[in-house]
C-alpha cells in the first residue's frame, strides 16, 4: 500500500463508521467530502495555513471540488487518504486526494479540490503569500509556481 500513495506527502488514516454506510450497503458518496476534508486539513497543518491565517488574516477558502469513485468501501475498513499539491497559482492552489482501502489493499477513490486564498480583512482574493508558498514548496520541493 505504501507504493500508492508514495506521491504524496501527508497520509491520513480514517477508519470507516458503519453509520457511513446507505441503504445500498456502501459508503455513501458525500461521506468522502468529509474524508477528502479530515485529509486536507492534515495537509493545512503540515504548511501552516491555520497559524498564518491568524497572523495575515489570509486563508483558504474550497472554491471547488470532485471525486471520482472507483471501487466500493464498506463498514469494517481502515482507509488511508494520500494528500498533495498538484499545482500552484498566485492566488489559488490544486489539491488531489488518493483513498486506499486497507482491506482491499486498492485505490478506491480519486479526489481534486480547488483551494483559493481569501483576504477575510478586504473579503475578497488574495495572493498565496511567500511564507504560506515556502511552506508547500519545502513539503513538496518537485512543485513548481504555474503563473496566473
Amino acid at each position: 500500500m505504501e507504493a500508492l500513495l508514495k506521491d504524496y506527502p501527508v497520509i491520513t488514516e480514517i477508519p470507516v463508521a458503519w453509520g457511513e454506510m446507505d441503504a445500498l450497503n456502501h459508503v455513501n458518496n458525500v461521506v468522502y467530502f468529509r474524508y477528502f476534508e479530515t485529509a486536507r486539513l492534515d495537509y493545512f497543518s503540515k504548511i501552516n495555513i491555520m497559524e498564518e491565517m491568524k497572523k495575515t488574516n489570509i486563508g483558504p477558502v474550497l472554491s471547488e471540488t470532485s471525486s471520482r469513485y472507483k471501487l466500493p468501501v464498506t463498514y469494517p475498513d481502515t482507509l488511508l487518504v494520500g494528500s498533495r499539491v498538484s499545482v500552484v497559482k498566485q492566488d489559488r492552489f490544486t489539491m488531489e486526494y488518493q483513498i486506499v482501502s486497507k482491506r482491499l489493499g486498492k485505490v478506491t477513490t480519486l479526489g481534486k479540490a480547488e483551494v483559493v486564498m481569501f483576504d477575510f480583512s478586504k473579503n475578497g482574493k488574495a495572493e498565496i503569500t511567500p511564507s504560506l508558498a515556502s511552506h508547500i514548496f519545502t513539503l513538496q520541493p518537485e512543485l513548481t509556481k504555474d503563473e496566473p
